[in-house]
Parts: C-alpha cells; structure tokens; sequence
C-alpha cells in the first residue's frame, strides 16, 4: 500500500489517542512505520485507543500542542520524517463553552506545531488536518470547493478557518523549498471506537450497550457520512505523493484537499440511527426534533472531492450500507465479541477491518493500494 513508503519511516502524529487519530497511528504501524504520538490525554472512556491497547505498539508522549516548546522538544527528540496534525478541540458545541480553548487549541497549537516543523530539518512530509467547518457555510446544496471562503458562525467553525490561513501563510512564506505539505479537510467521519460526545454514532452505541433507547437531536439534518478509513486513506496517500514530490498532473506541495463521500452519499441523521438498528437487534430510536436555542449547527455541509480525485486520483471507496456494517460491526465485536467471545482487546479487529477496507479499495481500483 501507499507504495511501500511508510515502511520503516519515522511518523509523527498529535492527537493519536482520538477517534481518527488512533486509527491513523494503527494504520501506520501495521505498515511498518515507527510512529511517535503527541496528545495531551486519553479523551474519553472508553477510547478506541484504550481497547486497541494500542500504547504498546507506538511511542506514546504526553503533551499540549499549546505549549509550544514542549511539542518543539518532542518533534526535535523523534526527528520524524513525515508529520500528520490531527489534535484538535473537535466538537462545535464545546467551542461554544469555552471559545477561547477551541482558539487557542486549533489555531495557536497549529501555529506551534508549524514552529516545530520549521525547526526540524529532518521533516519531508507534512499533512495538516483541519476540517469540511473550515468553510463559510450558506447551506449550498452543492459540495464546497478549496477554494471557496474560509469561516464559520461558531468557534469552532472559525478556528479552523483561522487554521487553514495560519497553515498556509506558512506554505508560500517558509516552506517553498520543503517540507512538502498540504492540508486536508473532511468531515462527518464515522467508525468503531468513537465515543465523543454530541455525536450520533457514540451516543447509539452507549444506549446499544445499555439496552436502552436513544433520543437523536437534529434528525433531518443531512450529512455526507463517510467510514473513518476513506478520509485516512486519502491523509497516507497524500503524504505518499508530498514525499514522492509529485508534481504530475498537478504539484501537490502547497495544495489543500477535500476528502469525503460522493455528492449521492446525503442521508439524514435519523437515516443513520435507524441503519444501525437493524444491525443491533433490540436497540431502539426515537426523535426529538428541538433544537436547544443560540446553538447554531449547520444542517447540510458537502465537500466537492474532485480535485483530490484530480490531482491524486483518490475517491472513496465504501457505500453508506457499507459504511454503517463496518462501523456497527465494530462496536457488537468491543460490547459483546464474535461467537460469545470478547477479545482480549479490539487491535486485532480494527486491523481485519483496515484489511478488509483496503481488499474493498484493490477489487475498486484504487491506486493507492498498489
């Protein structure tokens, strides 16, 4: 996969003990990187880092990407070749309880950890992942280009706006003669191991557990839902390219790149909860359709991914059908495990199931397996 290029490479990713993140670091060690992560703290309890025990296999350092000369300390100490920035304060109503945390975690810690890089010279790649709220939305029924404006009503919307800017300023004032470096935004992203929350899926896999009903907020709201491992996908391909220094058909270094489902993958919250039901026999789901007032969420926010498909012939891979299967199947393997048997810890299942993503993504020809 990805070339063969992360084979023995020093990677470093902030964030690693989130939902995406941990995902991405497993992705990366089963490929035979030798991965450092920087987060400040497991998030929640459970965690998908946590089941997969996953601190065992990968250099595991604690820290704030707020403070700038720790995270400068820990990128000089793991000297990495390639860069994935995923930590983040990721929720939108938590930016509306402290506005000024989400600021300063997503644009001053992406200001820091551009600092780091700056001052490593071993850095060749690096991918910056920020998110589809970075754009202004106007409730488009049409998908949101790279090129479109950059903002948000809500803090956490702006912050990352103000994440894209910072990243760039960066690009075209020190970066122009490398590392190479792109930033990344998807959004909407799904799977096992999610238990954030204000989320859909982590708060129908709580009451799963529980035997209980769930109560969804918003159910009309559509989103272009897409499996955690298409976006990560398009994250290791990127940063194949960036070290590759691909200039065909397009220069990559530079770029910014929407990852997300096709325009034709747009179902309703409600669309989704009701999908994991029938995969979850006795669970349950009713709606609430009150929105808690002064809380703004945008209710349909698509990505236009033709560019990555253009510049890195990426697009995903997984149907919505697929989609839910995967994620639902994750979390009946952690709550009650396969054949009456709960695993010793999930790393072997999330591993079958990147195995299984990427069989979907050879039979779907996708160039990235090669």
């Amino acid at each position: 996969m990805f070339g063969d290029c992360y084979k023995g490479r020093r990677v470093f990713v902030t964030g690693h003990t989130g939902f995406k993140g941990s995902w991405l670091a497993a992705w990366l060690a089963a490929l035979g990187a030798d991965v450092t992560g920087f987060s400040l703290d497991v998030p929640t309890s459970p965690s998908h880092f946590e089941a997969m025990e996953l601190g065992s296999r990968i250099r595991d350092l604690r820290g704030d990407i707020r403070d700038r000369s720790g995270l400068a300390r820990a990128v000089a100490d793991a000297r990495p070749e390639v860069v994935f920035h995923l930590a983040a304060q990721a929720l939108v109503r938590a930016s509306y309880d402290d506005p000024a945390k989400t600021f300063d975690t997503n644009v001053t810690g992406t200001l820091n950890m551009l600092e780091a890089v700056r001052g490593c010279g071993d850095v060749r790649a690096l991918v910056l992942i920020t998110s589809d709220k970075c754009y202004r939305n106007d409730e488009w029924v049409w998908g949101y280009r790279e090129t479109d404006h950059l903002g948000g009503s809500d803090p956490y919307s702006a912050s990352k706006g103000c994440a894209e800017i910072v990243a760039h300023s960066y690009f075209q004032s020190y970066f122009a003669q490398g590392p190479a470096c792109a930033t990344t935004r998807a959004g909407n992203v799904i799977g096992g191991g999610d238990w954030a929350t204000d989320r859909i899926v982590p708060d129908c896999a709580r009451a799963f557990a529980e035997g209980k009903s769930v109560t969804i907020r918003s159910p009309w709201a559509t989103r272009p839902w897409q499996h955690v491992l298409e976006p990560l996908s398009g994250y290791l391909w990127l940063g194949a390219c960036l070290l590759e220094g691909r200039q065909e058909p397009f220069p990559v270094s530079g770029q910014s790149y929407n990852f997300g489902p096709p325009a034709s993958v747009n179902n309703t919250v409600a669309e989704v909860a009701e999908a994991l039901a029938t995969h979850w026999p006795g669970f349950t789901v009713s709606v609430d359709e009150s929105v808690k007032a002064g809380r703004k969420e945008c209710t349909l926010l698509k990505l236009c991914c033709d560019k990555a498909l253009a510049h890195l012939s990426w697009k995903a891979t997984l149907d919505f059908e697929e989609t839910i299967r995967y994620t639902a199947e994750w979390y009946r393997c952690h709550y009650h495990g396969l054949d009456g048997k709960r695993p010793r810890n999930m790393l072997e299942f999330t591993l079958g199931q990147i195995d299984a993503y990427v069989n979907a993504a050879k039979m779907r020809g996708q160039p990235w397996t090669d």
